[in-house]
């Protein structure tokens, strides 16, 4: 399998760590991609109409984009447990914490154009209303803080490559003022050697 990736990407990022955890790193060749919104790469183009990474290229199945379903895939080739719960409540509360991840990282990076915009261009309420979700996400991660000794799930993963993100780009106000649980949780998950493998940057 070969993983088309631009680690600037915090869903690209969020596909590696979930392959790191369950064990298909050494599976796994990560091809890096220079792309973006506005000048999609050809070899995304040519996999993924969309031309947005992570894309996974597969012998013997068709190309899988956009990081919910490659790492749900990544899930089907584990043995044992899984990074996605099968039923029940503990299923709800990782799908929800997965889609509340991505939404932080939709927020800030709509933030963070908006402000790469020419000045006299920019709307400001548009800013300012993302800024808000961010902070509003905060404060619900800061009271449904991650137990300690809570199983590793894909809900984890995306929040942390979205906290991750959100702080190597400084966007908004930081998410670790007033919020004790919040930051004690992701510097201890930061660390792990999922996280480590894949570390967020500009290259």
């Amino acid at each position: 399998m070969r993983l088309l990736y631009l680690a600037s990407s915090p869903y690209a990022r969020k596909s590696l760590v979930c392959a790191h955890e369950l064990g298909l790193g050494q599976k796994l060749k990560v091809v890096s991609v220079e792309t973006s919104p506005i000048r999609s790469s050809p070899e995304v183009n040519r996999v993924n109409p969309l031309g947005k990474v992570p894309v996974l290229l597969r012998e013997g199945g068709p190309d899988l984009f956009d990081s919910v379903v490659i790492c749900e895939y990544f899930d089907s080739l584990a043995e044992g447990a899984t990074l996605f719960p099968p039923a029940g409540e503990e299923r709800w509360r990782s799908l929800r914490r997965h889609a509340l991840a991505d939404g932080l990282c939709d927020a800030a990076i709509a933030i963070r154009r908006e402000r790469n915009r020419p000045p006299a261009l920019r709307w400001s309420d548009w800013e300012q209303a993302h800024l808000r979700k961010l902070d509003q996400a905060y404060a619900l991660l800061e009271g449904e803080a991650v137990l300690p000794d809570e199983p590793v799930e894909i809900g984890q993963i995306a929040l942390a490559t979205a906290l991750g993100w959100i702080e190597f780009r400084a966007v908004g106000n930081d998410f670790r003022r007033g919020r004790p649980r919040l930051a004690s949780w992701y510097d201890a998950f930061r660390r792990r050697p999922s996280m480590l493998a894949a570390p967020v940057s500009d290259c």
